[in-house]
């Protein structure tokens, strides 16, 4: 850890003290295990290896100005991984389980928090998977609950500043009718196809289009997408798109800010009409973009002609991240602090 440059951290791994562990078994969840190790024991019969039984989380620990911890909507990430857990039929993670879990996991690793004023936080994982033993495909009656930590930086390396998109149509991260709504692993799978391919074309993340006709726009690889035009905020309603708790926010901050926030389809050719574009998500936060090429078409739509973000995901990110770190009122108190 001495070693640490906490304004050059990359979004990945870095080893931490502990993790929380707690097993559903017998029909009930047991206690909460502290834990050094970076390996779990597993069967190889478990339904999260072979069934895809496993959800998953992602949030973050931000230490402000006052040397305060802050936790952002934790709520909200509880209550989608029950979501999850319900739509493939696996033991729901308690409310008070999962809080008792996240804050213990920040305790334990308070010196791995990175300080104010450095763009980093301690991400949160936390993980729900399939451990009981079963051939035939039918839901566990073993569950794994996991959280660890990490510190991290931006998500895409650019940080807040233009990235480039690539529109792909040759695969998809999710069915209309199937787990889209749901943060399960085997979406990342789907769409780990996309990603490669628009990263080996020097682009920084897939945009996917909906499944069944190909003419609106989905998600951002692993995050949403937003346009902004006309004083108007709108993000792509639909059956396969994860609900973003960042995204959420932004919605809420927009009619604060006296924008208009929209939920509607949006076909791919409404991209020539938009001021602004972006990806928003827990990892990234918002990731303006500066371009979407449609890479079977070769038509580009550009943004941010001058280089810069827009400023509407401007204010928009300066607002939401100086909630999370405690640097102006929390109005919707989405903020819980680590005591």
């Amino acid at each position: 850890m001495e070693n640490l440059d906490w304004g050059k951290l990359p979004f990945g791994y870095i080893k931490t003290d502990y993790n929380i562990r707690c097993t559903f078994k017998d029909g009930k969840w047991g206690e909460l295990e502290v834990s050094d190790s970076e390996y779990l024991p597993i069967h190889i019969a478990a339904t999260g290896l072979h069934y895809g039984q496993e959800a998953f989380e992602g949030l973050k620990a931000y230490r402000g100005k006052d040397g305060k911890i802050r936790l952002f909507r934790w709520i909200e990430n509880a209550k989608r991984l029950h979501r999850s857990a319900e739509g493939i039929l696996m033991a729901p993670v308690p409310e008070k389980l999962f809080e008792e879990a996240i804050l213990k996991v920040v305790k334990l690793n308070e010196r791995f928090v990175p300080p104010y004023g450095t763009g980093a936080s301690l991400y949160l994982r936390p993980v729900l998977f399939g451990t009981g033993a079963e051939v035939g495909v039918k839901p566990a009656s073993e569950y794994t609950f996991i959280v660890f930590a990490t510190p991290v930086g931006p998500y895409f390396k650019e940080g807040f500043n233009p990235v480039k998109i690539a529109i792909v149509k040759d695969s998809d991260r999710a069915a209309p009718l199937g787990t889209g709504t749901l943060k399960v692993g085997g979406n990342y799978a789907a769409s780990l196809r996309g990603v490669v391919e628009t990263h080996h074309k020097g682009y920084s993340s897939p945009m996917y289009l909906d499944a069944k006709e190909k003419k609106y726009i989905d998600e951002i690889g692993a995050a949403n997408f937003f346009g902004i035009k006309d004083n108007c905020y709108i993000t792509p309603e639909s059956t396969s798109i994860l609900p973003s708790i960042t995204n959420m926010s932004l919605l809420t901050l927009a009619e604060d800010l006296g924008i208009k926030a929209i939920r509607r389809p949006i076909p791919v050719e409404e991209l020539d009409t938009f001021e602004e574009v972006g990806a928003c998500g827990t990892a990234a936060v918002i990731s303006p973009i500066g371009e979407i090429a449609d890479l079977e078409t070769g038509k580009v739509y550009k943004f941010c002609k001058d280089g810069r973000p827009g400023p509407v995901s401007t204010k928009l990110y300066e607002t939401l991240v100086a909630i999370q770190y405690g640097d102006i009122p929390d109005p919707h108190g989405w903020v819980t602090i680590v005591e």
